[in-house]
Parts: structure tokens; C-alpha cells; sequence
């Protein structure tokens, strides 16, 4: 059995970890971090776990935790994990990191747009950016895996193919995100109180949301030069759930024509075809977030608009799921040689 920590146990995230990772036949959590609810029953903060897990909840000692433990999962706030992580640590078990504390390969730029010092950027260039669908074969070998943001994951894998293929102008790359109120946290903020989402939908972090850098880079890794585009997100009254929709102009070929839908639709076929968690939907049929959710599905959809050369590209994910917890139990089963889907392998939740 492979012994697993998860420091943060008692934010959403680290909840949904300790619900999935219950269910993986070669999983046992050995450590419930927690700072703020040390000596307490896990059960007694999340009460759906009554008379399933009677461990109480433990500190965030990463260096006691890393001798029990095979895998930590660290789904902490940013800059967390990077003041901790060291190589004594590393080379006792690996870390599967849910903070963006290790995704951003320019040490300045996430100094930048979080705000914070990087406590260890020596681990930056050694840290796996693990998004399974495209950095399969390096998460294997992987150490440290930076998890990737739940915005980013889905937006990524929305626009990755037709990036990759050239397909589109990423000069005019535009996404426009919404997410349920989960991913803002656990903690108790004004913004995310009932009354102040209810019946409401806002855009946030206009033109400076943290994610953008991060969907950049990746992009940019597809495209082989650098990419500049806008990333807008909104909060929507919904517990669960990201939809993406991506706005970009096609590319003509060498006769001046369009690609075609079903052209497009091989496109996606040929990268996502043989993906156990990457659906790509029939055409006409535009994703949505109740049939991922609670699940590590992210489907996928896509429209031309011929009167503007233009592709509207959607994709759908449970943002606790794959694009949090999920993915990174995905991750850890690479690192493992374990089956992919292993502990993930749950449909939809409907309704």
C-alpha cells in the first residue's frame, strides 16, 4: 500500500483528495494536515466522513510527515509549500503540490503576479508541470509535480491541439472562464457569502488573475513562441464546475480555405481520442458542467463561426476534481506505475 499525506486535508481541495484517495484500493491516508483544526476528528469538520474516518487531524510537520509517507499532497495556499519543501524531504517521499508554487518556470513572473518570494526556486526547473494528457511520460519520473490550476487545466486542454496543430492566430486568443464558489476556497470571505453570490455573476481579476501566466506558458510550450492572451474569469452561484469557452481566428490554408468541422474534430480525436478523462463531444453538442461534475472527466466542443473565421472552443471540468484533487490522484498513480485511472474511475454525478 502506498502511504499518502495531505497537508491542507480540511480545505475543499484537500477534502475532495481525502474522499477520492478513500477510495483507491492502493491508497492508505496515513495523515490528515491541518493547521487549523489540530486534535480535532476529521469527521467532526466534515461530517460526511462519520464512521469512516475516526483519525484526528495533525499539523503540518512536512518533515515528520515525510518519514511515514510515501506521497505528501500539499493543497495549501501559494508560496506554503515552496517554504517548506527541501531535499531532505525529497528524498524521502514524493510531493504532489495542489499550490501554483512550482508551475510558473520564470521564477519572476510568479514573484510577479502572486505577489510573494519564492522560498525554494531551486526546485523550480526540476518540478513536472503535471498536466497528465501532455506531460505523461515526465510525471512518471517525477519527484515533485506541480498540480495544475483548475482554470488552466481546463483552458489548456480546451485550445491544446489547435495550438499544437497551428490551426488557429494565438495573437487573438481570447478566454472567458466561469467557476463555481468552491474554487475560491473554504475560508471565510464577504465575496462568498450566499447573498453576495446568489442571483449574481461577476467577473473577477480582470486583465491580472493569476492563472494567465501560467495558460501562457503552457500554450506557449504547444505553439514553440511565446503567447499573449486574455483570460477573463467569472464566479457563477454554483458549489462545482468550470466552462471555458475560447475565442480565437482560424488559419487559412495555402488556397485560402478554412479548416472544416470535421477536420477539426480529427484534430481533437487524434490528441484526446485514446484519453480516458478528455471527452470530445459530438458535434452540435456544447459541454456542460453537470455532466462532469463530481468527476475527473473534462469534455470538450467546439463551433466555427464561418462569418467571422473564427472557432469558439468550450471545454467543461469539475474544478475540485481534475482540475484539483483528481488530477492529482492521476499524477500520483503515474509516479506509482500504477493504472491511471485507478481511484478515479467514477462517473458523472447527475443530478
Amino acid at each position: 500500500m502506498i502511504k499518502a499525506g495531505i497537508i491542507g486535508a480540511t480545505g475543499y481541495a484537500g477534502g475532495e483528495l481525502v474522499r477520492l484517495l478513500l477510495g483507491h484500493k492502493e491508497v492508505e491516508i496515513v495523515w490528515y494536515g491541518s493547521k487549523s483544526y489540530v486534535n480535532q476528528r476529521y469527521a467532526d469538520v466534515y461530517r460526511n466522513m462519520f464512521q469512516i474516518v475516526d483519525e484526528k487531524c495533525l499539523d503540518d510537520n512536512m518533515e515528520e510527515l515525510a518519514q511515514q509517507a510515501d506521497v505528501i499532497f500539499t493543497a495549501t495556499p501559494q508560496g506554503y509549500c515552496a517554504s517548506l519543501i527541501n531535499e531532505a524531504i525529497l528524498s524521502k517521499t514524493k510531493v504532489v503540490d495542489l499550490s501554483a508554487d512550482f508551475r510558473i518556470k520564470d521564477v519572476s513572473v510568479y514573484e510577479k503576479w502572486y505577489g510573494i518570494e519564492h522560498k525554494s526556486p531551486q526546485y523550480i526547473e526540476e518540478a513536472v508541470y503535471g498536466l497528465c494528457e501532455i506531460n505523461r511520460e515526465d510525471v512518471k519520473r517525477a519527484r515533485l509535480v506541480a498540480n495544475p490550476g483548475c482554470y488552466t487545466t481546463c483552458s489548456i486542454l480546451t485550445a491544446y491541439p489547435l495550438v499544437k496543430q497551428g490551426l488557429i492566430d494565438t495573437d487573438t486568443l481570447i478566454i472567458d472562464a466561469k467557476s463555481g464558489t468552491s474554487g475560491a476556497g473554504r475560508g471565510a470571505k464577504v465575496p462568498n457569502l450566499f447573498c453576495e453570490v446568489n442571483e449574481n455573476i461577476k467577473a473577477y481579476g480582470v486583465a491580472t488573475h493569476r492563472h494567465t501566466p501560467e495558460i501562457e506558458e503552457q500554450l506557449g510550450y504547444a505553439a514553440g513562441k511565446e503567447i499573449v492572451l486574455n483570460f477573463t474569469p467569472h464566479l457563477v452561484p454554483m458549489n462545482r464546475g468550470i466552462l471555458v469557452t475560447a475565442y480565437a481566428k482560424l488559419k487559412k490554408d495555402a488556397q485560402g480555405r478554412l479548416p472544416s468541422c470535421e477536420e477539426i474534430k480529427a484534430v481533437y480525436d487524434r490528441y484526446y481520442g485514446s484519453e480516458r478523462f478528455v471527452r470530445v463531444l459530438d458535434q452540435g453538442v456544447c459541454p456542460e458542467t453537470k455532466w462532469v461534475e463530481g468527476s475527473n472527466y473534462t469534455d470538450i466542443g467546439f463551433v466555427i463561426d464561418e462569418r467571422t473565421e473564427r472557432i469558439i472552443m468550450m471545454g467543461a471540468l469539475d474544478n475540485l476534481v481534475k482540475g484539483a484533487a483528481g488530477q492529482a490522484v492521476q499524477n500520483m498513480n503515474l509516479m506509482f506505475g500504477l493504472e491511471e485511472s485507478e481511484g478515479l474511475a467514477v462517473a458523472p454525478m447527475f443530478p
